[in-house]
């Protein structure tokens, strides 16, 4: 099996190449840089099959693909600061790149007859009450450029393909990139006093448990929408701090002690400072990966502990 995944700079698409890799599985890497840009990592992905690509261009993207002949292509690639995409200079290029490279690859995928995996969103939902959104409900509703730009890519992949897999995530932290983690770590050093929004459910999802998961079902033909994040429940941005410092600790970590550092939980409402709206809501209802026959992702917090023994800090 030979698999192109797009986006292989990012969190995501680095695990993705690993694990394909660990399987024996051909991935050829490709994003917008001229050679690898992640992480340096000693990982198989530094050293796999490497093509740079403007996934705006649609030329491009199409001799690429149809020269390659791939079997299935994992698009991970995408604009994904939330903030900067509600600034009027970059609203063009968020769009060109979660809507117009996702078309792009799409209208080819199509062409060679093999399936799409599209890894969007919550965001595509407004973020409201408080039950898990299912993968199959139609209720969108995005709250920003970043949803609804990603909303957009999910309509033309089905547009596009029947063999598709949407697969939306939410909190996503890996090894190779920024994340909410390394962030509170960082402000944790300098800070005795933290405060974190408490509004805001849902569950976090360590790129590495998700790529395994991904590879799994790309393999397949269960085609359709699906939700996954770790189990192990749903949670604030405040209790995740809070779990994040106490692991931390565990580790030999004093600085994240509770003794000097003290996390207050504050409202979206009270912590203002964002330009896009976010939601309240990242519920994501996982039941249908049970139901396909695929294993779902270990517990966020066994992720969690995984992923602060691989990072330096």
């Amino acid at each position: 099996m030979k698999v192109f995944v797009t986006g292989v700079a990012g969190q995501l698409g680095h695990d993705v190449m690993n694990e394909l890799a660990k399987r024996g599985i051909e991935g050829i890497g490709s994003d917008i840089a001229d050679t690898y840009s992640g992480v340096q990592d000693g990982s198989a992905v530094t050293t796999m099959r490497y093509i740079p690509i403007d996934l705006t261009d649609e030329e491009a993207v199409a001799a690429r693909i149809i020269f390659e002949q791939p079997d299935a292509v994992i698009h991970c690639a995408a604009w994904t600061a939330v903030d900067a995409a509600e600034d009027e200079e970059n609203r063009y290029k968020v769009r060109g790149i979660n809507f117009g490279g996702t078309k792009n690859i799409a209208k080819v995928c199509s062409e060679l007859n093999i399936p799409m995996m599209y890894i969007s969103t919550d965001y595509v939902f407004d973020g409201q009450g408080t039950e898990p959104w299912q993968p199959d409900c139609k209720d969108y509703n995005p709250l920003n450029v970043y949803g609804s730009t990603k909303l957009a890519g999910e309509t033309a992949v089905t547009n596009y393909l029947e063999k598709f897999f949407i697969v939306r995530i939410a909190w996503v932290f890996g090894v190779n990139g920024n994340n909410f983690i390394k962030t509170m770590l960082n402000v944790g050093k300098n800070h005795t006093e933290l405060k974190v929004v408490n509004d805001q459910i849902g569950t976090p999802t360590y790129t590495y448990d998700l790529a395994r998961l991904l590879v799994d079902m790309i393999q397949t033909d269960k085609y359709g929408y699906y939700h996954a994040t770790n189990e192990g429940g749903y949670i604030s941005w405040y209790d995740f701090t809070k779990e994040i410092f106490r692991q931390a600790v565990e580790l030999g970590h004093e600085e994240y002690s509770e003794d000097r550092i003290t996390v207050f939980p504050v409202t979206t409402e009270e912590y203002g400072v964002s330009k896009a709206a976010r939601p309240f809501n990242s519920r994501l209802d996982k039941s249908k990966l049970k139901e396909n026959g695929f294993e779902p992702l270990p517990t966020w917090q066994d992720a969690l502990h995984r992923y602060l023994q691989e990072i330096e800090f």
